[in-house]
């Protein structure tokens, strides 16, 4: 079965096709600057030359027909008909309490999705976008939404709620939701297999750490916790995000500064974590030079940013009363070294031990960076969060 897995922004479209006997990546690309006259085609088959291309793409209709053209191109193509795509995996940001798990979409899980705009007015739109598009260009083929956000529905009513009046959960749904599920569901999977145990009998700590960053607490292959909450702004520091504050710096800064609360959100989601600290970048590897360079804010937001890692995994360490592994993952969890480290360095009391050496020249694939004797296993996994929603595609369409 090949089935396209799409990712649909506000003004872009990011999509792999896969051949899932393999679960091999035929092709991938993204659109990007849809309704504009100078949009631009990313376009990768694998084993061959990037291809770009500027056309004017005026909507996701025909963003999508856009990537449909090129996929069964003579030349640049990997399908000899559209026919060949037996399923659409739809990444949805949003499901609410509506949805536990992935679902074949019909026209009440497009309401769902729409009923669900409160809470992600930045992203289900678009990916609703998307739904009709496809669905407009591939009528064949079964299409299944994937939400960020089910993987932490199984998180106990003690964990979600916040600690409001309870009618702000009744009549607006006020609560935590987490994100990044799909990736901690992905590579929860990848630490069982890794460590050759049943996941239903593993204590997890899944960091994905990239621009944005999300810790999860996983027990028996069930999310019990996660550190974003209604919105990704909760949690921990991100590259422009300021994770846990004092909400009371919400309205003081408002006065002090004459904000509005637009501007202040602004701030906290845009201006603020790495770039806001160190004054220099978002980006770590940036962050990483500037610190070994002498420059004391870059490494103050390095302390400041493993810190908060690091207190975060001990909090998930004692909900989950104890844990058999700390997975790292994402831009920032697979690629900074310097991160992995200063995090779990001062972790003695779990009986952490890294192996340096292996963790500073990291092989390719799924790895374990701790040392046999360390009490608690240390992995680096690359996530993949395209090809879990194209198994969870796999999985509905079959059933």
């Amino acid at each position: 079965m090949k089935i396209l897995v799409i990712n649909c922004g506000s003004s872009s479209i990011k999509y792999q096709l896969y051949n899932m006997e393999k679960e091999e990546v035929l092709a991938k690309g993204l659109v990007e600057r849809i309704g504009s006259e100078q949009s631009i085609l990313n376009h990768q088959v694998t084993g061959k030359e990037k291809w770009v291309e500027t056309a004017e793409i005026l909507d996701h209709r025909q963003g999508l027909n856009k990537v449909l053209a090129i996929l069964t191109d003579d030349q640049l193509g990997v399908l000899a008909s559209v026919d060949e795509v037996g399923a659409v995996g739809h990444r949805v940001v949003h499901g609410g309490e509506d949805f536990a798990q992935s679902v074949v979409i019909d026209q009440e899980v497009i309401q769902a999705i729409q009923k669900n705009v409160d809470l992600a007015p930045l992203h289900n739109p678009p990916n609703l976008l998307g739904i009709d598009a496809a669905q407009h260009s591939l009528p064949h083929a079964s299409h299944v939404a994937v939400f960020d956000t089910a993987f932490h529905q199984t998180m106990p009513t003690h964990s979600y709620l916040y600690a409001l009046p309870r009618v702000l959960y009744r009549k607006h749904k006020v609560r935590r939701y987490g994100f990044h599920g799909t990736s901690h569901q992905y590579v929860a999977h990848q630490a069982a297999e890794l460590l050759g145990r049943p996941l239903e009998e593993l204590k997890l700590i899944s960091c994905h750490i990239g621009n944005g960053a999300s810790c999860t607490a996983i027990e028996n292959g069930l999310s019990i916790d996660t550190s974003m909450g209604m919105t990704p702004l909760e949690g921990l520091m991100m590259g422009t995000r300021c994770g846990d504050i004092d909400p009371a710096i919400v309205p003081f800064v408002m006065a002090k500064e004459e904000l509005t609360l637009g501007e202040v959100t602004s701030m906290m989601n845009k201006h603020s974590g790495l770039v806001g600290v160190s004054g220099l970048s978002s980006d770590m590897r940036e962050i990483t030079e500037g610190a070994f360079e002498g420059d004391k804010n870059a490494r103050l937001a390095l302390e400041m940013y493993t810190y908060r890692l690091r207190k975060q995994i001990g909090a998930y360490t004692a909900a989950l009363d104890g844990v058999d592994a700390i997975i790292f993952t994402a831009g920032v969890g697979e690629n900074a070294s310097i991160v992995r480290e200063w995090t779990v360095n001062r972790m003695n009391y779990l009986g952490v031990e890294l192996d340096r050496e292996k963790n500073a020249d990291l092989p390719k694939g799924p790895q374990v960076i701790s040392t046999p004797e360390s009490q608690v296993k240390v992995l680096v996994i690359p996530t993949d969060e395209e090809l879990m929603i194209a198994r969870e595609t796999r999985r509905l369409v079959r059933d």
